[in-house]
């Protein structure tokens, strides 16, 4: 596999190295020491599914409080989507910062953040299904999130979501 730092620490993008033959490739996806290695957390304590019905659903920005805060891997099995992570972590240099990387089923890339990271996607294409390993289990008192479009963040979506959950759409503006 390769690793693709990002402008925030801590964050990758991982590409698979497919070995490819007559009956189409092989490629891992799941190396524990390769992540230890470059100081990402291998635990996989819950994996996750989500299927998005149209383009322009947005999911975000979602974050677990310590002491049930989660790294993640994200990946696009199907569709395409814009992943996007906002820095919470006022002890980083890059703290209310966000990167996003586009991950479709195509490209097969992934995107790992640590502890302390806001994620959230919008879908670039209908029929959007998207899987991702958590480090630690869903904690119902843990969860939290940030608006996605906060100020404080001013990210730059592709386009206005035109899905998005009540819930989402109410998460509070950062610090609040």
């Amino acid at each position: 596999m390769n690793y693709t730092p990002l402008k925030i620490p801590g964050v990758w993008v991982i590409d698979i190295t497919p070995i490819t033959d007559s009956r189409g490739f092989f490629a891992m996806t799941w190396l524990p020491e390769e992540l230890r290695q470059r100081g990402m957390n291998p635990a996989l304590a819950q994996c996750n599914l989500a299927f998005n019905h149209k383009r322009g659903t947005l999911r975000g920005m979602h974050f677990q409080t310590a002491p049930h805060a989660q790294a993640k891997i994200v990946r696009a099995t199907r569709g395409a989507l814009l992943d996007v992570i906002v820095d919470l972590r006022e002890d980083s240099p890059t703290f209310k910062q966000w990167d996003a990387v586009e991950l479709t089923a195509d490209n097969r890339r992934m995107l790992y953040m640590p502890e302390g990271i806001a994620h959230g996607y919008i879908t670039l294409t209908d029929n959007t299904e998207a899987y991702y390993h958590a480090s630690s289990p869903w904690v119902r008192p843990a969860e939290s999130g940030v608006r996605w479009d906060d100020p404080a963040f001013n990210i730059d979506w592709p386009f206005e979501p035109t899905v998005i959950s009540e819930k989402d759409a109410a998460w509070p503006a950062f610090g609040h």
